[in-house]
């Protein structure tokens, strides 16, 4: 067997937790995501949580709270493990779903096992979503709510002392959005790691995952077509496709892919450009997984282990930076 017959299998490969659940998906039918209402479509997202994803856990802090933004306030959700905590590192959390569906309750069973494995608070933003808001709302919303809380100890009755933007999806292309331009101009606190899960990092169209995994893998060409028709982002700015961004001199980085996700080559192109100007990357990819695997740790149980592998990756990194 050559080696490109041993990669193309591996590449295929799907876990059988995984192909019960897809097997599931599309043996539902029904009318694709383009085809709801703006209104059905962040409905039908919300009501994959109970069915899909995993309980939320019990913390000692979850509170809504709110930021003033470029065009009004934007919400946020303190999460934390601990009632009162020593000044320290903050995760920013940006969520998923093409900039045009979720908010604070679809990633809401996420972000509390983020807070209570990685022990730190947790801030979700949700920003303003296309149609309605298109490119740059999102970013300028995320860079917004990242500064505020680095400078704003007493809103938070927590001193910050280091962002670690983290989201997934387009949350992880604004991870990488909003690290660049704090990078470029410094927060009140500086950015100590970044992680961005499955993020879309360029405009390619035909990378071979996108050829590969384009129907029946959960994340679909016409659910992207969609989107970017919505989010309307401009080819070549940095603020919608970071690998026109800045890659030396970055904050230490934990990169996630999945195997069998579209956007999982713009994801792999993007830690290249990183490992390649220096900086210091740990790179995963959840081999025989799917897009959005972080949100379905019910339906999909290997899901649950994947996220404590990026977990012990990002204590790792945060040892190395400490």
């Amino acid at each position: 067997m050559s080696d490109s017959d041993t990669m193309e299998k591996t590449d295929h490969f799907v876990r059988p937790d995984v192909g019960a659940f897809l097997a599931f998906l599309n043996g539902i039918g029904g009318p694709a995501l383009s085809e709801l209402s703006l209104e059905e479509a962040r409905a039908s997202y919300l009501a994959m949580t109970p069915v899909a994803e995993a309980a939320p856990r019990e913390l000692a802090v979850i509170r809504d709270i709110a930021c003033p933004g470029p065009a009004g306030e934007i919400p946020l959700r303190l999460y934390d493990a601990r009632e009162a905590r020593e000044p320290g590192p903050v995760v920013m959390f940006y969520h998923g779903g093409g900039f045009v569906i979720g908010d604070l309750e679809s990633h809401h069973n996420l972000c509390t096992e983020i807070a209570a494995e990685i022990d730190l608070p947790v801030v979700a933003v949700h920003y303003r979503l296309a149609p309605e808001h298109p490119f740059p709302a999102a970013p300028d919303d995320c860079e917004a709510a990242t500064r505020w809380v680095a400078g704003s100890p007493e809103a938070l009755g927590r001193r910050i002392t280091g962002l670690i933007p983290m989201g997934d999806s387009a949350g992880g292309n604004l991870t990488i959005v909003t690290t660049q331009s704090l990078m470029e101009k410094p927060a009140a606190a500086p950015v100590v790691l970044q992680v961005p899960i499955y993020p879309l990092s360029d405009e390619k169209p035909d990378h071979v995952s996108m050829i590969d995994f384009s129907e029946g893998y959960l994340l679909t060409a016409d659910a992207m077509a969609w989107f970017s028709e919505c989010y309307k982002a401009t080819p070549g700015d940095k603020r919608a496709y970071p690998i026109h961004g800045q890659h030396s001199d970055m904050p230490p980085t934990v990169l996630v892919t999945a195997g069998l996700d579209p956007i999982r080559d713009s994801g792999r192109i993007y830690g290249m450009q990183l490992i390649a100007a220096g900086s210091n990357v740990v790179f995963l990819e959840m081999k025989g997984s799917i897009h959005g695997f972080t949100n379905v740790r019910k339906a999909i149980p290997s899901a649950q282990a994947d996220l404590h592998k990026v977990f012990a990756a990002m204590r790792l990194m945060l040892d190395v930076a400490g």
